[in-house]
């Protein structure tokens, strides 16, 4: 449909050392989820702090991670979970959507992880996985859990940071993953893995959930995990399996294609670096982030 976009090879900028890897130890999640390879790390949620600094959550290992800017790893917490997708909040601490236990709040300050969101009234979530936040502060999440085409039982929530009401924003999802807003925050991308697909959610004017549409139609791999967006409304998706990153432009047209050279395992990503021009994704199987140069910069996301 559209031409083939032009590609770039990323970079390396830094990977997980062998004393902060757990080798060939085992873990339930990997059994599931990696069917039961080694996993030394998995990397996902990459996010900056307001010093520069970015953070990735470690999944098996129940683990929040500290990358400095000259790319020195060290741990900021560890804690009996599955920690995916991490965003910091304006007050300097961060929630992470966590598939063990809902959603958490991780405060670097003082390493420590306690619950945040548990439950809808009193089901628990079947298994968060990554979450956006809009300027006045509600939080959309994903619960992914093990979701598909053959069972699309996954959701999408918001947290309404002025009332406190969790709403339902939409269900029988088939493996809803990464979301963020677009610049007006009037719709929601979300990345459907299983579908290979993103899709777009509308909101209505009073903010309930309006028309759902299919944004862009990827093909091959496993499917898009995290995305995010820049300053013109274009997406930035990691496809699992593919080991790419792509850019669309804010119509959906594929505008660049970015190279892992590490791994097909490219999770998620952030912007940032000077000007905001550099995507950082994360290649989760080698345990390495990797980042280019991109032509237009991200948009800053709480």
């Amino acid at each position: 449909m559209y031409p083939i976009s032009p590609s770039v090879d990323a970079e390396v900028f830094a990977e997980i050392p062998e004393a902060l890897s757990y080798g060939s130890r085992k873990s339930d999640w990997a059994s599931v989820q990696v069917h039961g390879n080694a996993t030394p790390t998995f990397l996902e949620g990459p996010c900056f702090d307001a010093a520069g600094d970015l953070w990735v959550t470690d999944i098996p290992w129940g683990r929040v991670l500290k990358i400095a800017q000259d790319g020195t790893v060290s741990v900021g917490a560890e804690y009996d979970g599955y920690p995916n997708g991490l965003k910091f909040l304006a007050d300097g601490t961060a929630l992470i959507a966590d598939l063990k236990n809902g959603l958490m709040k991780f405060d670097a300050a003082k390493g420590t992880v306690e619950p945040y969101l548990t439950r809808r009234l009193l089901e628990p979530f079947r298994g968060c996985n990554d979450l956006c936040v809009a300027r006045n502060g509600d939080v959309y999440f994903t619960d992914q859990a093990q979701s598909s085409l053959a069972d699309a039982y996954g959701r999408v929530y918001c947290l309404r940071a002025a009332t406190g009401k969790l709403d339902l924003v939409l269900d029988k999802i088939p493996s809803p993953n990464g979301l963020v807003l677009n610049k007006a925050e009037n719709a929601l991308y979300l990345a459907v893995t299983r579908a290979n697909a993103i899709w777009k959610i509308n909101f209505n004017a009073d903010g309930s959930t309006g028309k759902v549409g299919l944004f862009i139609q990827l093909s091959g791999g496993h499917g898009p995990d995290g995305i995010t967006i820049d300053e013109n409304d274009g997406l930035a998706v990691c496809h699992v399996g593919m080991g790419s990153v792509w850019l669309f432009d804010a119509w959906g047209e594929p505008t660049l294609r970015i190279k892992s050279p590490k791994g097909r395992m490219t999770t998620n990503l952030a912007y940032g670096g000077p000007g905001n021009r550099t995507i950082y994704f994360t290649e989760s199987s080698s345990g390495t982030v990797l980042k280019a140069e991109v032509p237009v910069a991200g948009r800053r996301l709480l």
